[in-house]
């Protein structure tokens, strides 16, 4: 009868220890990349910003149209789109546009950003 109540004792200690894991492993899933909260494009001004995965400007409504960026985001040094399945269009002074994929960073490398347009399609597709 002791080895029964021992052995329940110990299963609810692994059961215990194994619960407590899950835990921890779903809170630290829910965390996402450089500091961008889901569902958002974070904009990143500078390198040290970024590399303290400090954003300086975020965004997050679907649009029709294109959105102008904000000083914050204006000409910014990285962008990361933490949504899962809506794509980024973003807009470059020089006229060029990029589709900034789902859970993906773009370093601008000088390039000027100046707006965006969140889609409801993660290649950007109308």
């Amino acid at each position: 009868m002791r080895s029964k109540r021992m052995m329940a004792a110990g299963l609810a200690l692994v059961c215990g220890t194994f619960g407590l894991t899950i835990a921890n492993a779903s809170t630290a899933s829910a965390d996402t990349a450089f500091g961008c909260g889901y569902p958002q494009v974070c904009f990143y001004k500078t390198q040290a910003d970024f590399n303290a995965r400090r954003w300086t400007a975020a965004y997050k409504d679907l649009t029709s149209s294109y959105q102008t960026l904000s000083s914050g985001a204006r000409g910014a040094y990285a962008v990361f789109n933490s949504r899962n399945d809506d794509g980024a269009r973003l807009h470059f002074t020089n006229g060029d546009v990029e589709c900034l994929a789902p859970n993906h960073l773009m370093l601008t490398n000088g390039f000027v950003v100046d707006k965006i347009r969140i889609m409801n399609s993660p290649t950007c597709s109308y």
